[in-house]
């Protein structure tokens, strides 16, 4: 048991009571949470700061806003219904298109306005909320996956999670829906999760239930040596969310729409762990050059400076 212990220090590993102390407790202010936990919230300070989000439709706040839903959908043939504050994925619904009166979901099952106003309904009453909370309903715009991930997804859209800290990216894993996953890019829920090369931009390494992959198991396709369109840019985007957040440890994920390029999803002050495993390489490792950065410099600076650390260390290990 020792023995393994050293091993995973020895490789930077970091658990889950060391990244709740070290990492969550020590560089994420509470005050801070709300910005990201709200989803809401989340969206208006990114479009504040010039980061391009998914177009908000409506939000249903009332069971009487949600009495208005068929008229509020009639405007939009595509649309996404996802609680403001929920988390993991859960209460979200994905329609792709209305089919005489019904609504197709992502997975093709054709739903009617009764089961998503129920779904609005359980949503207010806080049922995929943190901490069961009455919540907000949001309908936005549902994003068109880039062509580049059409043969190693399934029926929905990848996002890539960049992790920040202290302003400097130095982590990332594009993460793939599933069939199991059905269609959500959530690990827990059956997504795959793969390393990308920071410095390169270029899937490396898959997880799929903690366990090593080279191809999804819906497609067949290589999931390895994928090449990220825009990722300077997704990059920026991630780092410049420490700026209006303030959150020392930042999950920033960012999905690729076919039109309109890099759009911030959401932001998690709590990110997991598995990240290391796609990434054959422990948190630690990459957080530690970065206590004593400047993060004061701007966020294009922070990122080159992060990328050219970065690269230097991959340089070292081969």
């Amino acid at each position: 048991m020792l023995g393994s212990w050293r091993a995973l220090r020895k490789l930077g590993i970091v658990g889950i009571n060391e990244r709740n102390a070290d990492l969550i407790l020590k560089f994420n202010r509470r005050r801070f949470y709300p910005l990201v936990d709200d989803k809401l919230k989340t969206k208006k300070l990114a479009l504040e700061h010039n980061i391009q989000a998914p177009q908000l439709y409506a939000t249903l706040e009332t069971e009487s806003d949600v009495s208005q839903l068929e008229k509020i959908l009639a405007q939009h043939n595509d649309f996404v219904i996802k609680p403001a504050q929920g988390a993991g994925g859960d209460g979200i619904i994905v329609i792709t298109s209305q089919v005489r009166g019904r609504y197709r979901k992502s997975n093709g099952q054709l739903v009617d306005i009764e089961f998503l106003r129920h779904h609005c309904s359980n949503i207010l009453a806080g049922l995929f909320s943190l901490g069961g909370h009455s919540d907000v309903v949001m309908i936005e715009q549902r994003i068109q996956a880039a062509d580049v991930f059409s043969a190693v997804s399934f029926q929905g859209v990848p996002d890539i999670r960049v992790i920040v800290f202290r302003g400097f990216p130095v982590m990332s894993m594009l993460r793939l829906p599933t069939q199991q996953s059905q269609g959500k890019a959530n690990l827990h829920q059956g997504a795959i999760g793969v390393g990308v090369n920071l410095p390169l931009g270029q899937t490396t390494y898959g997880v799929w239930h903690n366990e090593p992959i080279t191809e999804h198991p819906d497609t067949g396709n290589p999931i390895t040596g994928i090449s990220i369109p825009h990722w300077q840019q997704i990059l920026q985007m991630a780092a410049s969310c420490y700026d209006f957040t303030q959150l020392g440890y930042l999950g920033a994920d960012i999905v690729l729409d076919a039109r309109l390029g890099p759009m911030l999803l959401e932001l998690n002050a709590r990110p997991g762990l598995t990240i290391q495993i796609a990434n054959q390489c422990g948190l630690r490792k990459r957080v530690d050059p970065f206590m004593e950065a400047d993060d004061k410099m701007p966020s294009e600076q922070r990122v080159t400076y992060a990328l050219d650390i970065l690269k230097r260390m991959e340089e070292q290990k081969n």
